[in-house]
C-alpha cells in the first residue's frame, strides 16, 4: 500500500515512484488470498479481484459514477487525471457528500492519489464502504480521507507495501526518508496522530509489494472511527 505508482491497494509515495501496492499496531492477521498486481511502469498500486456487478449512474467522470445529487460510487483505478475528474464532478453535482466505495482495486498514480485524498477530506466529503465493497492498495487512503468513515459487515480492505520503479520497497529506505514520511504526513493530515500514523504505515508494510494483508470493517475499525 504504498508509493508513488499505482496504488491499486494505497498511496503513493512523494520521490520514488513504487509500483503497485497495497497495505494492509493491531495484531490482526487477516487470510491472505492469492491477488494480481499490475505495474505499468513508475509508481502504481493495484489489486486485482474479480469486480462485482457496478451500477452505471447518471454520469461518469473517470473511476467516478454519480448516482444521485449526493452521492457519487467510486468504481475503478484512480490514475492522474482522476483529481480533475473529481473537480469536474463537484461542479456539476456539488451536492455530493458522500462516495460510496464499491471497487477500489487502488491507484496508477500515487501522487494524484493522494492529491486526490486531500480534496475529498478537504470538502468534508463521506466515505462508506457497504457489504460488499472492496477498498485495496491505494483505494485505502481514499477512504481514510472521509470526514467521516464508515464500512458495513461484509465490507473488505487490502493492504500491503508499495513498490518503486528500482524493486525497492518501504523497507529499503530510511524510515525519515521522503518516500516513508509521505504517507505518514498523509495519515497526520487526515486525523491520526503522529503515533497512530506510524503504527498504520507499519502495519500496510507488514506484507511485501507482492502480497496482499486482508482486513475487515471490524480491523480497519480498530484503526480509524468508523461512524
Amino acid at each position: 500500500m504504498r508509493p508513488f505508482a499505482a496504488l491499486v491497494l494505497p498511496l503513493l509515495a512523494l520521490t520514488a515512484h513504487p509500483a503497485a501496492a497495497g497495505e494492509t499496531v493491531v495484531e490482526t492477521v487477516v487470510t491472505v488470498e492469492e491477488t494480481i498486481f499490475e505495474t505499468q511502469g513508475g509508481s502504481e498500486r493495484i489489486v486485482g479481484v474479480a469486480p462485482p456487478a457496478l451500477p452505471k449512474g447518471i454520469a461518469a467522470y473517470g473511476p467516478f459514477r454519480v448516482l444521485d445529487g449526493s452521492r457519487a460510487a467510486l468504481v475503478d483505478v484512480t490514475d492522474a487525471r482522476s483529481p480533475a475528474q473529481f473537480e469536474a464532478m463537484l461542479r456539476a453535482h456539488p451536492g455530493i457528500a458522500t462516495i460510496e466505495m464499491l471497487e477500489c482495486p487502488g491507484t496508477e498514480d500515487d501522487r494524484a492519489n493522494l492529491r486526490l485524498g486531500r480534496m475529498i477530506h478537504a470538502r468534508g466529503i463521506v466515505t462508506h464502504v457497504p457489504a460488499g465493497g472492496s477498498v485495496r492498495s491505494g483505494g485505502v487512503e481514499l477512504f481514510l480521507a472521509g470526514a467521516r468513515h464508515l464500512a458495513d459487515e461484509g465490507a473488505e480492505f487490502a493492504v500491503h507495501s508499495w513498490e518503486d520503479e528500482d524493486g525497492r520497497e518501504a523497507k529499503d529506505y530510511p524510515a525519515d526518508a521522503p518516500e516513508n514520511r509521505a504517507y505518514t504526513d498523509y495519515y497526520r493530515e487526515m486525523g491520526m496522530t503522529p503515533q497512530q500514523a506510524s503504527a498504520f504505515y507499519a502495519m500496510t508494510n507488514s506484507v511485501p509489494f507482492s502480497r496482499a494483508k486482508w482486513l475487515t470493517a471490524a480491523d480497519m475499525g480498530k484503526w480509524v472511527s468508523l461512524n
